[in-house]
């Protein structure tokens, strides 16, 4: 009982606190949310309530996003169509895969996307139409297990260069298609059930609190430094995650169970070290490059008293 009533009390102060998140940056909601939720309870039992809440907040972030729709609309529709596949197959291994193992896979693929956004690497690619449909099918896959999607389309729109609006405007879209897809295969599975629908009553009120708050507070926030700090409390969660389901699943035991959280802490740390060593830089040269003396402006001498 005890256990139940600290999961329940962990899951409403991480949901809220991911839609703050997600109210500020736009995704992130599931991504910090998973990670600890699967500390107490089964993907089944936790990613249909969390595909319930996050069908309205894709829908939310679509609305106030709308404008940018057709700017971004040709170049995700190969990923939409990519997308009805992978969540079929994915909805399947859910309802049929040992819990303990999906939490590994949720977990094993998560932690390396968190490292690659947060190491910020960019490569462009020129085809986006060729890989849209195999990355929408792998993106639906990965959605429809874990309900996790914000870390892989995140990296692919940074790294192709799309602007504020537009990146938001296509997180929307293909979060909505992809949530909706998901409550549907979900709902032919028999995968919605009373501990579920009655996780979304537990944590519906902080989210509707969290969302508006994040986006009012981000206008006083570094957006960037808050996003990296975010990552940083997903991997090592996500490292410990990993741990424990070690543990759970009998593939190690004792302190080795506990590598995987001492390598996220190590890289994730390094990467810290990197990205505040770069801001640090950027802004001593933003501050040197500023003109120095009194600002006197050319062609002003003539006019100065004696001259």
């Amino acid at each position: 009982m005890f256990s139940f009533e600290l999961g329940t009390v962990v899951l409403v102060a991480i949901t809220f606190f991911a839609a703050f998140v997600n109210g500020a940056l736009g995704y992130g909601f599931s991504s910090l949310t998973v990670p600890v939720g699967l500390l107490f309870y089964t993907n089944r039992v936790l990613n249909p309530a969390l595909i319930l809440i996050e069908l309205f907040i894709n829908l939310y972030v679509l609305f106030i996003n709308r404008a940018s729709i057709p700017a971004v609309w040709k170049r995700i529709y190969p990923i939409l169509i990519g997308l009805l596949p992978g969540v079929a197959a994915g909805s399947y291994f859910l309802a049929s895969l040992h819990p303990g193992w999906l939490k590994f896979v949720t977990y094993v693929t998560l932690l390396p996307l968190i490292f690659l956004q947060a190491a910020g690497i960019r490569r462009p690619i020129r085809s986006e139409r060729l890989i849209g449909a195999p990355f929408g099918a792998g993106l639906g896959f990965l959605y429809s297990v874990s309900t996790i999607s914000g870390p892989p389309l995140a990296l692919l729109f940074n790294n192709q260069g799309l602007v504020r609006q537009e990146f938001r405007a296509g997180l929307g879209l293909i979060r909505t298609v992809e949530s909706s897809l998901t409550a549907i295969a979900y709902y032919h599975l028999g995968l919605f059930t009373v501990q579920s629908v009655g996780i979304v009553y537990t944590i519906v009120p902080g989210v509707l609190i969290g969302i508006p708050l994040g986006a009012f507070v981000i206008r006083r926030l570094d957006a960037e430094t808050f996003r990296r700090i975010c990552m940083s409390f997903d991997a090592w969660i996500v490292g410990f995650g990993l741990s424990r389901v070690l543990i759970e699943l009998e593939l190690a035991q004792g302190v080795t169970a506990y590598g995987p959280l001492s390598i996220a802490i190590l890289v994730d740390a390094y990467l810290l070290y990197v990205f505040f060593k770069a801001r640090y830089l950027k802004a001593r040269n933003q501050i040197s490059d500023r003109p120095q003396g009194i600002g006197v402006l050319p062609g002003s001498l003539s006019r100065l008293p004696g001259k």
